[in-house]
């Protein structure tokens, strides 16, 4: 126990609360918003495009963007180049 574990009050000793958890997403390091990241995952194999996932996943192949946006930091700047072996989140929609 440290020196500030309990707090006095009127001669009681009582435990300090921990501090409350951050809400789903939260901030990153730097203060951040961080996008909610619930979803399925799924890894890249070869011949896949985000449009033929999403198309798999989702009916749709026009819902390749949502992809996308979930997973830019990993993909990059282009879209078209994803590689085999990447796990990628497929945001719920």
């Amino acid at each position: 126990m440290g020196l500030f574990d309990f707090i006095s009050d009127k001669g009681e000793q009582k435990p300090v609360e921990p501090a409350a958890k951050p809400a789903a997403g939260g901030t990153d390091f730097f203060g951040s918003a961080k996008p909610e990241t619930a979803g399925d995952s799924y890894t890249v194999v070869s011949g896949d495009s985000l449009s033929k996932i999403a198309k798999h996943h989702y009916g749709d192949a026009a819902k390749w963007h949502q992809i996308y946006e979930a997973n830019k930091v990993l993909i990059g700047n282009n879209p078209d180049f994803i590689e085999v072996g990447q796990v990628l989140t497929l945001p719920s929609l």
